[in-house]
Formats: structure tokens, C-alpha cells, sequence
């Protein structure tokens, strides 16, 4: 099992478990229509957001594939909550993660995503032994572009018009960062 010492704190960030405490503060971001522009999901109700806040409060440890690291993202300064970041680890034969992120729109621009992703990145290359993580994105998500760049990895592939989300279709992007090209550029 691998399981990080939480909470891991950056420069301006707190990565922690979720807890029942942060529904109202989940609630503001899953509630948002700008949050859910390029993901798969629609706007959460209250009701929703406690679910998913529930069920995220016991991902904390990478047992076997298909399990995923899930923390809350708060300003280390105020405890504000604005947003949270995980990494899936998606196969454990070919050492593959996965690693996604969301921040209130009212915290967009300040480097908070990328902050608060290289940390899990460290988690998955050193602690959990993946070779590779990859991000994916809506191909017209330039702001979440910008993120994976900015943790160094590097765009593999443009999917065009690959999938039919939300009565469209849609490009899908593909970032990715192997462990050799990681080591010592992000912590």
C-alpha cells in the first residue's frame, strides 16, 4: 500500500483528505457551470456534492489499479477551500496514472493548479513507481493546457472530434510526463 503523509503543503497550498465539514465549499465549485464547461459532468446539486465528498473521503491510499488519490485544495494562509487535484493509478503492468485537477473559476490564473499537481506527480513517480502519467483535456481547455506544460509534460496527441460530449463533438488532448523526464524538475 501507498499511502503519502497528508496533508502536503506547498508554498501557498494544503493538499488533505476530503472531510463532511467541506460540502458548502465543494458545493460553491461542483455547483459552478464555468467548472464543468470542458469536463464530462454537468453542475452538481447539494445533494450530489455530499455523495461524491463522502465517497472521496477514504481516497487517500493506492491499494490496487484502478485506485485514486483525491484531496481537497485549500490556500495554506485563510484554509480556503478552492478546489481539489487526484491521481488514478490507471495500470499497475504498465505503471500508468492519470492526473486531473479543479479550481474555482475565482482562483483561475495564479498558478494554483499546477502548485497543487506537481505534488501528486512526486507521489506517483517516487512513492507509487509509475513510469508514466498522462493528462487529458478538451482540446479548447487552453487554460488546463498551460497547467500540464507548466508541470513539464508534453502534448502527445490531438484527438479531433473524438467524442460527442454535451451535444457536441469534441477534441480530446493528451499530455504526458514519463518518470526519467520527470526526476528533479517538479517537487
Amino acid at each position: 500500500m501507498v499511502k503519502p503523509d497528508l496533508p502536503i503543503e506547498t508554498a501557498r497550498l494544503r493538499l488533505r483528505p476530503y472531510a463532511a465539514a467541506d460540502v458548502p465549499d465543494l458545493y460553491a465549485l461542483e455547483s459552478h457551470p464555468e467548472v464543468h464547461r470542458y469536463l464530462y459532468s454537468e453542475p452538481r446539486d447539494l445533494t450530489q456534492v455530499a455523495e461524491r465528498a463522502s465517497e472521496r473521503t477514504d481516497w487517500v491510499a493506492f491499494r490496487a489499479e484502478g485506485d485514486q488519490l483525491a484531496l481537497i485544495v485549500e490556500l495554506k494562509e485563510t484554509r480556503e477551500v478552492i478546489g481539489n487535484v487526484n491521481l488514478h493509478w490507471v495500470s499497475e503492468t504498465h505503471r500508468q496514472g492519470e492526473i486531473g485537477y479543479t479550481l474555482h473559476p475565482d482562483h483561475h490564473g495564479r498558478g494554483y493548479a499546477s502548485e497543487a499537481a506537481a505534488p501528486l506527480l512526486r507521489v506517483g513517480f517516487e512513492d507509487l513507481g509509475l513510469h508514466r502519467v498522462i493528462g487529458r483535456l478538451d482540446g479548447r481547455n487552453t487554460a488546463s493546457a498551460r497547467v500540464l506544460e507548466k508541470l513539464g509534460m508534453r502534448r502527445e496527441a490531438h484527438l479531433v472530434q473524438n467524442e460527442f460530449v454535451k451535444g457536441e463533438w469534441t477534441d480530446e488532448v493528451v499530455y504526458a510526463l514519463l518518470a526519467s523526464e520527470w526526476t528533479g524538475a517538479s517537487s
